[in-house]
């Protein structure tokens, strides 16, 4: 089975986390990536959509309500809004915060799910709460992959902890190991001349 769609959360230390991911994928990665970062409401909305794609040969896209996702490319959440996975689309919101966070990672990895069943691969990265653990509980609950960061090679182990505590049939993978990993649940898209 092919997975169609990766949702990935980070927090304390993770924009290098991301980048080293996003950096081991090729531009034909026959996916479409979304990613939840917890970042200052009043972040540049555009830096870490640029930091990111000076990282990786994906496309990287700042999420915008109703965005078509594509295969090769990665959508950020904006600073202050959650990023929810639709059937193909994405959709944003202002709704309350959760665990504290918007974007919340919980919000992107159980809308994600329930959009993409088991063809959801979920990825927990670095952080220092508990947000993304009831996420990817829904994300194995329906048949998708789930994946967390080694919490030895996490810059903080509580996210990658609580995930694990909550899923403890996770895949538990290194920093470095995340991106191979992705490229075999996903595939690579055949390209034609």
């Amino acid at each position: 089975m092919s997975h169609d769609l990766v949702a990935i959360g980070a927090s304390w230390g993770g924009l290098d986390a991301v980048r080293t991911v996003l950096g081991g994928l090729p531009a034909e990665l026959d996916a479409a990536v979304v990613i939840a970062q917890h970042r200052a409401p009043e972040s540049h909305p555009t830096a870490y959509r640029d930091l990111l794609g000076a990282a990786t040969r994906l496309k990287v896209r700042e999420g915008d309500d109703k965005d078509e996702l594509l295969p090769g490319t990665a959508y950020v959440a904006a600073p202050d809004y959650h990023l929810l996975v639709e059937q193909g689309t994405l959709a944003l919101t202002t709704d309350e915060r959760v665990q504290y966070a918007r974007p919340s990672i919980d919000v992107l990895l159980q809308t994600a799910a329930e959009a993409y069943r088991e063809r959801c691969v979920g990825v927990v990265l670095t952080g220092a709460n508990a947000d993304g653990a009831n996420g990817l509980v829904r994300v194995a609950e329906l048949g998708g992959a789930a994946i967390v960061q080694d919490p030895a090679t996490a810059e903080r182990d509580e996210m990658p902890r609580a995930a694990l505590a909550r899923v403890p049939g996770a895949t538990v993978a290194s920093i470095a190991e995340i991106a191979p990993l992705l490229v075999e649940l996903c595939g690579v898209a055949k390209v034609t001349a």
